[in-house]
């Protein structure tokens, strides 16, 4: 008898377009135990009564959905987050295997994503710099395009097999890393403070791609909420310099 691992990731859907498909994920889902489901603005809507008939009687998984308007507010409670793409895009990014995702994401005692992107784009740029990893699905690399049920189906396999596997090695007196939520306002913080200064102002047209990398900066590393902490307080500190005793 299978025995499920404990603490499964939620599989965010962005953008999804079809409501078979999310369906057919809803089934594939279930098959592994999955059972967290959240759809960032479905093209057509939500509930999808197309849904239905796919998922072929993972109804559960189906009718506690939940929608979102926004990747960032879908993995505001993850502390790993990781997406699935076959390419970096000329980002500076960790790529791991189906395996090392479940290896790091059974080691947390956390809530931890997995992202995919809509059927016939996948994640763009914007998307991935939410991720702290890239999850990369070995296959022919001249036909390696997987439909998003079969994608959900291999990382629900190997994420049922997974805890059989040796865990990873970890840092000692690190408490996990932080949620995206605390992220995203140390983030926000750094952005309102370099805004204030003009920061951005030397180069006119380039201020979206300074913004990206100070994002892939933050997303990147695992810090950890003391850590994330001690930075909005450095932030605050520039800011608001104390006056000497």
């Amino acid at each position: 008898m299978t025995t499920l691992p404990p603490n499964p990731p939620a599989i965010i859907l962005v953008r999804p377009q079809l409501g078979m498909n999310i369906g057919a994920v809803a089934r594939a889902m279930l098959n592994f135990g999955l059972t967290d489901l959240r759809l960032v603005q479905p093209r057509d809507g939500w509930p999808n009564p197309e849904a239905g008939p796919s998922a072929a009687g993972a109804d559960s998984v189906i009718e506690q959905a939940r929608v979102f308007d926004s990747l960032a507010d879908a993995i505001a409670d993850c502390s790993l987050t990781l997406g699935t793409a076959m390419t970096t895009r000329d980002m500076i990014r960790r790529v791991v295997s189906p395996a090392g995702a479940v290896a790091e994401m059974q080691a947390l005692p956390s809530r931890s994503a997995i992202v995919f992107g809509p059927e016939r784009t996948g994640l763009t740029r914007e998307d991935l710099l939410h991720c702290h990893a890239l999850c990369t699905i070995p296959s022919n690399p001249d036909f390696g395009s997987l439909n998003l049920a079969q994608a959900v189906a291999v990382l629900g396999y190997a994420w049922v097999i997974g805890h059989e596997a040796p865990p990873p090695s970890a840092m000692v007196n690190h408490d996990g890393p932080a949620s995206q939520a605390e992220l995203a306002g140390l983030i926000a913080a750094f952005d309102a403070r370099l805004a204030e200064n003009g920061f951005y102002n030397p180069a006119p047209g380039l201020e979206d791609s300074a913004r990206r990398m100070l994002t892939n900066i933050f997303t990147r590393p695992a810090f950890t909420q003391a850590e994330v902490q001690f930075l909005r307080g450095v932030v605050r500190s520039l800011a608001e310099p104390r006056k000497p005793q």
